[in-house]
């Protein structure tokens, strides 16, 4: 039995936010490319958002920060800017939509933890209501596709597996 949010008429809605989602990540991620993103002063505001009576940023992220993502801060200059771009090319042809969900959603968190408000309370509740939606946020996109070949694909490998033991 399907589920309403699984419908192809729901599927209409799902993919008009996915797209959406997807287009706010492609521009994001390519201003970042573009423009010569550096991680570094948005990682030392947010240290900066750890001290005080009411900090932004909790004293267990700023550790986080302070130890690992500065000392990185090259490889985050490659990741965050790619990655966000990725997301938005995977939203919107409804390739890996799934992973490319969980991608957006984790970076969105990782930005609020950084007591960055901005649009990613926004973009991370669609990321979630997109997710609870499964197949039906992919419905009219290419993983409608993509998923059965794989499915059948694995099944085929893990049948062969067995009467090979």
């Amino acid at each position: 039995m399907m589920r309403w949010y699984q419908t192809p008429i729901a599927a209409v809605v799902w993919t008009v936010l996915r797209i959406y989602l997807g287009f706010q990540w492609i521009v994001a991620g390519y201003e970042k490319i573009a423009g010569g993103f550096d991680a570094g002063g948005f990682l030392k505001g947010a240290l900066a958002n750890a001290a005080g009576d009411h900090p932004a940023v909790q004293a267990w992220y700023a550790d986080f920060l302070q130890q690992f993502a500065l000392p990185n801060v090259d490889i985050f200059n490659v990741l965050i800017p790619w990655g966000e771009l990725l997301v938005g090319i995977g939203l919107i042809i409804g390739l890996a939509t799934i992973p490319a969900l969980l991608a957006g959603a984790f970076m969105n968190l990782n930005f609020m933890l950084a007591g960055t408000t901005s649009t990613n309370p926004i973009l991370y509740t669609i990321a979630m209501i997109l997710l609870f939606a499964g197949a039906g946020a992919y419905y009219f996109g290419l993983d409608r596709f993509a998923v059965p070949y794989l499915k059948g694909f694995f099944k085929k490998n893990q049948a062969k597996k067995v009467t090979i033991n």
